[in-house]
């Protein structure tokens, strides 16, 4: 089963997908959030065969819902509306930060490659990775669940 990954923004949305199995999340690209977007959507769908959609839940640092979410909600209303698809939603904390510092850089960085990052975040490029991660985070979590069921019916 395929899953669409979302990272839903006022001006573009990040979008993620997962492997087949739904094991792994890889960036997908980035939406210009306007008028288009639900046709990009459609595209998207019939060509990597999306079975069900993951978008991110945005909160405050208190864990609450904050100003973004009631767009949200009404994006989440619009998708099930349209494709008729399943929609989870997965609480989204810092995940464009953590996109933009990366999992594994170093902290200094050389000048090409600060213009490099500062590029990729005024490109968007950024959106795609948060969007990845808010995905990849829902599928630890209900693979994690599944294997923990898994085990239980075994004893």
């Amino acid at each position: 089963m395929k899953f669409l990954g979302i990272d839903y923004g006022t001006k573009r949305i990040g979008l993620a997908i997962s492997d087949e199995n739904g094991i792994l999340a890889f960036p997908k690209e980035i939406l210009t959030n306007d008028t288009n977007t639900f046709k990009k959507i459609e595209e998207i769908i019939a060509e990597e065969s999306i079975e069900e959609f993951v978008i991110g839940e945005s909160v405050d640092f208190s864990g609450k819902l904050n100003i973004l979410s009631a767009r949200i909600e009404i994006f989440i209303s619009k998708l099930k509306k349209k494709f008729k698809l399943p929609v989870h939603k997965q609480k989204e904390f810092l995940t464009s930060v953590e996109a933009r510092r990366g999992k594994n850089r170093k902290a200094q960085l050389s000048p090409p490659q600060a213009h490099s990052k500062k590029k990729q975040i005024k490109n968007g490029r950024i959106d795609a990775s948060a969007a990845a991660l808010i995905l990849q985070r829902y599928l630890d979590k209900k693979n994690q669940q599944n294997n923990s069921n898994k085990l239980h019916n075994v004893v």
